[in-house]
């Protein structure tokens, strides 16, 4: 859709400059003001939500290099290790892996996340980019990334280590007791060399 506005747009500026007598009447006004402002406006807003689109895709989280190593911890065989756990047996979408545990944080969420994002871009173009193992969490984990798709799932709600004390899944709901305090193995990057890998 964009490159069919772009074509247009560069139609129409190519009529104005070769007869700008076109522009003296107010329809020729008008004429000019939608392939100079309203088409590359449109075009830049379809290409934008075009590539915030693509960035949710988990192979344009992978492509970048110093999230190769998260990427390979997908693969980990370890039913107890959350992320491989999830992705292996489709317990998210596999192709937005990524954006589906991580919204909350990354470039696809409110404002100051996309701001992070962009810092992102700048670090990887003109910072220092941390290795894998060092990358952290800008803040604790939020529950409601894990409860967004287990609140309601009987796996989780009639769970014996969930329900052994009536505080603990109000806790747990409420996000004053993490999911990271039981299901502490996420990537792990730093130990990749002593895994198993599941090939699929």
């Amino acid at each position: 859709m964009a490159p069919l506005l772009i074509g247009i747009t560069m139609a129409f500026v190519l009529l104005i400059v070769i007869r700008p007598e076109l522009t003296r009447a107010r329809g020729g006004r008008i004429l000019a003001f939608f392939p100079l402002f309203m088409l590359p406006a449109a075009a830049g807003a379809i290409g934008g939500y075009a590539h915030l689109e693509g960035s949710k895709q988990t192979r344009f989280c992978l492509s970048c290099h110093v999230m190769t190593d998260y990427g390979k911890s997908l693969q980990i065989d370890d039913p107890s290790f959350i992320p491989a756990a999830h992705f292996q047996n489709h317990r998210i979408p596999t192709e937005e892996a990524c954006y589906t545990c991580h919204t909350s944080y990354t470039m696809y969420g409110d404002v100051t996340s996309k701001l992070r994002g962009l810092r992102h871009v700048y670090v990887y173009y003109l910072g220092k980019v941390p290795a894998p193992s060092d990358i952290k969490l800008y803040s604790r984990y939020n529950n409601r990334e894990c409860l967004h798709c287990h609140e309601g799932a009987r796996s989780f709600e009639a769970n014996e280590v969930h329900n052994a004390d009536p505080t603990v899944m109000a806790a747990i709901k409420s996000n004053e007791t993490s999911c990271m305090t039981c299901h502490s193995d996420v990537h792990d990057v730093g130990k990749l060399g002593e895994r198993k890998f599941w090939k699929p």
